[in-house]
């Protein structure tokens, strides 16, 4: 028995060496961890258990029966982070580029299999050269049997991708369809054509960084959700992340470092935001304030900058945070910042999140360029996230909330549990000065001075309207509340919340706006 015991340890020795120690070497000279320093940093110590270690390819083609690829070039398992079972795979970069083939995919498809049936989240680090040439339709056929479970299990278990080195062609899909994508500065590349192929195709000359770098991603793609500056700071990302959501969709976010008093009072919000609407403040500054001291983790911070998503924690509950950003164009609401919100507000209500919007917006961007661009359609799909959604919805008003801009942060009507209102809020059709060349339009051209005449009847339409009385006369703002109270007034709403029920007329699926 110990003999057997001797070649099993001797095995796993030779496995866990993947490609061998010269091109674990050559992997940190290029600034990047070797697969299993990877998941030790991503896990709880020495909580991570491997599954299918012993899985070995079969491809005869082009040489192949000759090549050992240990582990197959991908590393599966199980474990423990914060004390919470997430399962995950690591591309071994060392082992034939990491390069995806029947066994590597299988390996893939066991350990989402295995996630989806135990309700946990699955997170995968991506650093592989794509498809495995050598064995042809197999590797096409692994990469659509992936696609497929990640459109499955969309909804039912987080989904996170990280992209800790190239990620081209077929392997870009899968992250795609996952939840979050988190990219390495200066490390990660996506693309579906690299370019080489570009220039052949084309004739166009771009580097990959340009074309699928981590900054690319995050600021103009938006394909990324996260960019961080090295390898590190991703996994402790990583962990953060996952400590804001359940592990399925059956159940809540755990409920953590309930160290913030709920009735803390909040007297620099009186002084962030000017009472002056055209005035501009960074709303960052009044939603770190009113969260859990240092709960807030800014989603897609890089990526439509008018609308500012994330995560926070209110008493340690996790809480959606949706709001607009007076700093960047106004705070008006464009083609992307319809889609930023959409997809995160869709995630948030899959898994059992509470929606927390907080308005301060003048309405949707103007221009040809967004409307033959379609920010109907893209506006439509706010509107339809909001309505679709069945967590609690909490909104907050601010100052301006005009037009179908009010609906799209979460109106009234669209399902808002409770819509709180501070005294500057303004609700209404438009801005007062649209609103007095509308309405008094005969009046200004009939005065002897149309200059202060229209002065005045902006200033006029100003006092009547844009307060939140008018709303609240009319039952769509439920509280009036003092700007310092924020913090306890939204902990109170979450509260009533607690145990809102509501589902949704049984469909087979929805068709979302897209």
């Amino acid at each position: 028995m110990r003999q057997k015991v001797e070649e099993l340890r001797k095995r796993e020795h030779e496995i866990e060496l993947g490609g061998g120690l010269k091109r674990i070497e050559r992997q940190h000279q290029s600034g990047k961890l070797f697969a299993r320093e990877r998941l030790a940093l991503l896990f709880d110590p020495d909580t991570f258990i491997e599954i299918d270690k012993f899985v070995h390819h079969r491809s005869t083609f082009f040489g192949m029966a000759e090549v050992e690829a240990p582990d197959d070039g991908v590393i599966t398992g199980y474990g423990l982070i914060n004390g919470r079972q997430v399962y995950a795979y690591a591309d071994d970069f060392t082992v034939q580029g990491g390069s995806l083939g029947e066994m590597h995919a299988k390996k893939m498809c066991k350990i989402m299999d295995l996630a989806l049936r135990n309700g946990a989240p699955i997170i995968g680090l991506n650093d592989s050269g794509g498809a495995r040439i050598q064995e042809v339709v197999d590797a096409m056929s692994g990469y659509g049997q992936i696609f497929y479970r990640n459109s499955r299990m969309s909804g039912v278990v987080p989904q996170i991708s990280a992209i800790v080195g190239p990620c081209a062609g077929g392997a870009v899909y899968s992250p795609a369809l996952t939840d979050f994508v988190v990219m390495v500065d200066q490390t990660s590349h996506m693309f579906i054509t690299g370019p080489g192929v570009i220039k052949a195709a084309i004739g166009e000359d771009v580097t990959e960084e340009e074309i699928g770098g981590a900054r690319t991603h995050n600021e103009t793609s938006g394909v990324a959700h996260f960019m961080v500056a090295n390898e590190t700071e991703c996994y402790e990302l990583l962990r953060q992340l996952v400590s804001y959501m359940p592990a399925n969709n059956l159940e809540k976010a755990p409920i953590i470092n309930r160290d913030d008093d709920p009735s803390r009072i909040v007297e620099e919000l009186l002084d962030i935001v000017p009472v002056q609407p055209n005035r501009s403040y960074d709303m960052k500054k009044v939603i770190t304030r009113i969260v859990d001291r240092d709960s807030f983790l800014e989603v897609q911070s890089l990526f439509a900058t008018n609308m500012i998503i994330g995560f926070a924690r209110l008493d340690g509950e996790s809480v959606a945070i949706i709001a607009n950003q007076p700093m960047i164009q106004a705070g008006c609401i464009d083609i992307e910042a319809s889609d930023k919100a959409a997809r995160f507000i869709r995630f948030c209500d899959a898994f059992n999140i509470p929606l927390v919007t907080i308005v301060d917006v003048p309405g949707f961007l103007p221009g040809t360029g967004q409307e033959l661009r379609g920010i109907i359609r893209h506006g439509a799909k706010m509107l339809y996230a909001y309505s679709e959604a069945t967590v609690p919805k909490i909104t907050l008003i601010l100052r301006k909330s005009y037009g179908g801009s009010y609906q799209a942060m979460c109106g009234k009507d669209l399902g808002a549990d409770m819509m709180l209102s501070w005294p500057t809020g303004e609700i209404a059709v438009m801005g007062p000065e649209g609103a007095a060349n509308i309405i008094f339009r005969k009046e200004i051209e009939a005065a002897a001075d149309p200059v202060e005449a229209r002065k005045k009847k902006i200033e006029e339409y100003r006092e009547g309207f844009l307060n939140p009385y008018v709303a609240a006369s009319r039952g769509f703002v439920d509280r009036i509340i003092e700007p310092q109270n924020s913090r306890i007034e939204l902990i109170n709403a979450l509260d009533m919340c607690r145990k809102k029920q509501d589902k949704l007329p049984y469909k087979k699926h929805s068709n979302l706006p897209l």
